[in-house]
């Protein structure tokens, strides 16, 4: 690379509210060894961004900082060692930060290609929420074809994408959402319940009398007790987010680390079930090459369910990066199923 490449970024200061986010621009540093340099085509609004402008976010970083978990993107740069043919290149990545950006720097080992002829919006609805939802049904709770699952928030990111999993893959699905994203969880052959029912988890109980085989669930609070109770004998929690807390004041670890006591103590207990809380960036640090091949793995099947139309994409609104306030405002609204997703400004 011997040109310099300004970004435009999108700056969260602090504790904000969406309209207290700031744009800045900032020249990138030349890309590494093993480094490339990104043209973001699409990056999104995810739960994480939602709880890190409240500082809620279990690990994230001080404030100030970029936010942006998942980007998909153009190679228009590589590093001194790197191989000339990427650029050009369309890939995906997730990044935990930094992808609410025009341009970013990447390690070249993180980005996982794109198949040809699908639109880059769709796919970014698929990378981390695809991702996650993919292992959480695949490798945390191995739900067998016939089995019946229930998915709290159907209507959001990971969940229309894991009910699309689940439904392809011959699992019955039982989706909370509000009435009116009832039809959108029918459209993708669910069974929908208003989550805000007072009597929600009898309504599941009707539906699936014997229990179920996995309850999926993003909330956590004390509603994480009654998912439990759902469960048939050797069915799996899996706890992914503690979204019932995350307007409260205090320590923002504190919350996780209580849900953490509570799945063992599950766990430990001689019930027939398991509990388990869903990490996407487990066992990153000490097997990196690791992590990176199951990521890689995983998100190839899903882009190719996604190409071949095996699952649809749900977008929930487009916005340039110039209004990543609206949208964010837009995806804390709880009123649209399906992804925000962030475009180039033109």
């Amino acid at each position: 690379m011997n040109s310099t490449v300004t970004a435009t970024e999108i700056l969260l200061p602090g504790p904000v509210e969406p309209e207290g986010l700031l744009v800045r621009s900032r020249e990138l540093p030349q890309p590494g060894t093993g480094q490339v340099v990104l043209r973001m085509e699409a990056t999104g609004v995810s739960f994480a961004e939602q709880q890190m402008r409240r500082g809620k976010y279990y690990d994230q970083p001080a404030f100030p900082f970029v936010p942006g978990y998942d980007v998909v993107g153009t190679v228009v740069a590589v590093g001194a060692d790197g191989d000339a043919a990427q650029v050009g290149r369309r890939v995906a990545a997730v990044t935990k930060t930094g992808a609410w950006a025009s341009h970013l720097v990447l390690d070249a080992a993180d980005l996982v290609p794109v198949p040809a002829g699908v639109d880059l919006a769709a796919v970014e609805t698929v990378v981390v929420n695809g991702v996650t939802a993919w292992q959480m049904l695949h490798r945390t709770a191995k739900v067998a074809r016939g089995g019946t699952i229930v998915v709290l928030g159907a209507n959001g990111g990971v969940g229309t994408t894991l009910v699309q999993l689940a439904r392809h893959a011959g699992i019955t699905v039982i989706g909370t959402a509000s009435p009116r994203n009832h039809q959108a969880v029918r459209d993708l052959d669910a069974i929908p319940v208003d989550y805000r029912d007072p009597d929600l988890y009898e309504r599941i109980r009707e539906i699936a009398p014997d229990g179920v085989d996995a309850v999926f669930d993003h909330v956590g609070g004390e509603g994480l007790v009654k998912s439990w109770q759902l469960l048939r004998r050797g069915g799996t929690l899996v706890s992914y987010g503690t979204a019932a807390t995350k307007d409260e004041e205090g320590n923002s670890q504190l919350p996780v680390l209580m849900l953490f006591a509570r799945l063992a103590l599950w766990n430990y207990l001689p019930n027939g079930r398991g509990a388990h809380f869903y990490n996407f960036w487990a066992g990153r640090r000490f097997r990196t090459a690791t992590h990176r091949a199951r990521l890689a793995e995983d998100l190839t099947q899903v882009l190719r369910l996604l190409a071949d139309g095996a699952i649809t994409p749900l977008i929930a609104a487009t916005f340039p990066l110039s209004e990543t306030a609206a949208a964010l405002t837009l995806a804390e609204s709880r009123t649209v199923a399906g992804k925000v997703v962030l475009l180039p400004d033109a």
